[in-house]
């Protein structure tokens, strides 16, 4: 923190390429809540059950989506290099880059800029706008 504010206070760079990056590689955990599983199911023609057993994973007490051996996303076409469900996309998702994980130091920004290369580029992201991201997801 500076003088009581987050080192990120004057804000952040950050446009998507759409490089996929983000959703692609290890594997790992995008948490959905009821909500975004609805939505999901209802934008590529579901009911909820048959998309939960499809797509959904338990973790304890949350839920997941499923991903592909190699870690990718279920949801990301390798191919075309895109989300397929992008407009109902999770929180998780939507918040990226701005997860408290990432903006925990500077070397923890840096470490997410050499994996995304949308972070530190494009426009400044007002830090009230970042801030706003981080309330919505805790990663």
């Amino acid at each position: 923190m500076m003088n009581g504010q987050p080192w990120y206070h004057r804000g952040l760079r950050f446009k998507c390429t759409g490089c996929g990056a983000c959703c692609t590689g290890a594997p790992g955990y995008v948490w959905v809540n009821k909500a975004e599983i609805e939505a999901i199911a209802a934008a590529i023609r579901l009911d909820v059950e048959t998309f939960e057993k499809r797509y959904v994973r338990q973790v304890g007490i949350r839920k997941s989506l499923v991903e592909f051996p190699n870690g990718d996303c279920v949801f990301f076409d390798t191919a075309k290099r895109i989300c397929c469900v992008y407009d109902v996309r999770p929180r998780q998702c939507r918040t990226w880059p701005f997860w408290a994980s990432n903006l925990r130091s500077p070397e923890a920004w840096t470490r997410t800029c050499s994996q995304c290369h949308g972070a530190d580029h494009g426009p400044l992201v007002p830090f009230q706008a970042i801030q706003a991201q981080q309330r919505v997801i805790r990663v």
